[in-house]
């Protein structure tokens, strides 16, 4: 996950890591599925809201691995990481906090949303979808706490929000985490049209919704368009993109010249597409 605008973040108090089983799954729509998880460790997770995100270790091969996973992933703890057998070690992935309950029916616990795309039966999938898709109650995963980007502390009373798909989740948590006077519009685009969904959002910010003509066609474009095509206010304003990393350019570069502040844009590239070589 590439991410940009340092000074914008903030991080947990205590970054500790935490493991956590599966409790039980979702198909919230055609695009999505939901893990929910918990055990003992969920207990210690701190929610901060708006886009709070975590390290995600998914076991390939016997859960003990994790816990030989570090607290925190500085350089020489990633190095430790990659020395683990490619046969032994997790998969790890970037992930937003979609929903945190301290008082769930088994205790603590914490929804992650999956994008799908692809599939287990043919291969298509990558490997977190997949597990997503096919884990069981009691699997086992671990989780290091990576705290929030979104500027909570330095953001004006009007926003702008933009994500594709893999930035919904984060959308939803910084939409259910502003005041309730803030103003402004959240443009999400998603492939299917069950993926759009009611969010807990204030009066005052319109949720536009930008569904895919083709589900599989690159996620970006169209919500680029649309960014595009809205007026960009003359007063202060706070502007956040996530998603696809021309998407995030592409959004920045526009609010930029139309004269919103560097330091009021905030931006994190999700993922890169892969580019297509045309033929010889």
């Amino acid at each position: 996950m590439a991410r940009s605008t340092a000074e914008s973040r903030r991080k947990p108090e205590v970054t500790e890591l935490l493991t956590l089983e599966v409790l039980r799954t979702e198909r919230v729509s055609t695009g999505f599925v939901r893990v929910t998880l918990g055990g003992e460790d969920a207990a210690r997770f701190r929610p901060m809201g708006y886009d709070q995100w975590f390290r995600l270790f998914i076991p390939v091969a016997d859960d003990a691995v994790l816990s030989r996973l570090p607290n925190k992933l500085d350089t020489l703890a990633y190095l430790k990481y990659l020395a683990i057998a490619r046969t032994q070690r997790p998969v790890l992935r970037n992930y937003t906090v979609r929903a945190y309950r301290p008082d769930g029916p088994e205790g603590a616990e914490l929804d992650v949303d999956f994008v799908l795309h692809g599939s287990p039966e043919d291969g298509t999938s990558g490997p977190a979808a997949t597990w997503a898709q096919t884990c069981a109650p009691g699997d086992a995963v671990a989780i290091l706490d990576e705290g929030i980007t979104f500027p909570a502390a330095a953001a004006h009373d009007r926003v702008l929000l933009v994500a594709d798909e893999t930035g919904l989740p984060a959308v939803a948590g910084v939409l259910a985490s502003l005041g309730r006077h803030v103003t402004g519009v959240a443009v999400v685009e998603v492939p299917h049209a069950d993926d759009v969904r009611e969010l807990d959002r204030p009066a005052g910010v319109a949720v536009r919704w930008v569904v895919r003509d083709d589900p599989h066609a690159l996620p970006g474009p169209a919500a680029l368009a649309t960014v595009e095509a809205l007026p960009v206010p003359a007063g202060p304003v706070t502007a956040w993109v996530v998603g696809e990393q021309a998407l995030v350019a592409g959004a920045r570069r526009h609010w930029v010249a139309a004269g919103v502040p560097k330091q009021d844009v905030t931006f994190c590239g999700y993922w890169k597409a892969a580019k297509v070589r045309a033929a010889a």
